[in-house]
């Protein structure tokens, strides 16, 4: 990474070998779609990222040094991806978080993803992951930067054909994809897994959640068994950068998105810019 598409703390300084964002995991993320030189969704961003910090009682970084650093890096009429992540700071060896900690923030750019355009046209093919979810209710939600259960389910195959892997808790519920959240159709009713006791709280699923309700389909966030969801009528995921990805198969059974999926990917395409 050149010095060009990144920033710690304003500058093109160094990180501290002891940053607890390193050492723990002891902080937040985001991840931006930038579209025509503007962050998507910036302010469901900015909310959930200081929403993080509270819960995790980490001082929030000033937004509008937040904003100054994007604008240095985003060129206009650019298109990428955003990455902000927000450390506890610097600290000493052990838990404790010593008196006078500081707050980093780091900055960074990164190319847009080369999704096929399959993905959005004919759908994926996902699989049910081996590895678990644990079930925290203090983190629930929270996009903190202890990925390492995502991490090994991502490892477990490597077939290309394969587009994302669903997780389960270690109940058994389904909760969401290694980088999605998971959603499905159920006759006029659309299901998400709640996630109350882990899970990240997206901000692709606010967004879908929020066009459905408007348009007047009934919304529901539940426990979602296998079974549930193999008896889903549709299926799709999301995230902020990806949006919709229709699913097409899941363990072998064949699934129809030209419903309520496609009316949502459309009505998405049409908040392109907010």
């Amino acid at each position: 990474m050149t010095k060009s598409n990144w920033l710690i703390n304003g500058t093109n300084s160094a990180i501290s070998p002891g940053d607890r964002g390193l050492a723990y995991g002891d902080g937040v993320f985001e991840s931006m779609a930038v579209i025509d030189g503007r962050i998507r969704f910036f302010s469901k961003h900015l909310e959930r990222l200081f929403g993080g910090c509270r819960r995790l009682l980490i001082e929030p970084p000033d937004e509008d040094k937040i904003r100054q650093d994007l604008e240095k890096l985003i060129a206009p009429q650019s298109r990428g991806v955003a990455k902000l992540i927000v450390t506890r700071g610097a600290g000493g060896r052990g838990y404790r978080v010593e008196p006078g900690t500081k707050t980093t923030r780091l900055v960074t750019i990164h190319p847009w993803p080369d999704y096929p355009a399959g993905h959005y046209s004919e759908g994926i093919s996902v699989r049910i992951c081996k590895t678990r979810l644990a079930e925290n209710p203090l983190l629930a939600g929270i996009k903190h930067l202890n990925r390492l259960e995502q991490v090994m389910a991502r490892t477990e195959w490597e077939d290309d054909r394969i587009a994302e892997g669903l997780m389960l808790d270690v109940s058994g519920r389904v909760v969401c994809g290694t980088m999605t959240n998971l959603f499905s159709v159920q006759g006029d009713t659309l299901m998400t897994p709640g996630l109350g006791r882990c899970g990240v709280a997206g901000i692709m699923r606010s967004a879908v959640m929020e066009l459905a309700a408007g348009d007047g389909i009934e919304v529901m966030e539940t426990d979602v068994s296998p079974e549930d969801l193999l008896g889903s009528d549709e299926i799709f995921v999301t995230n902020a950068i990806a949006g919709i990805w229709p699913v097409n198969q899941l363990d072998g059974r064949r699934f129809d998105s030209r419903g309520l999926t496609r009316q949502l990917m459309q009505r998405l395409a049409e908040l392109r810019h907010e």
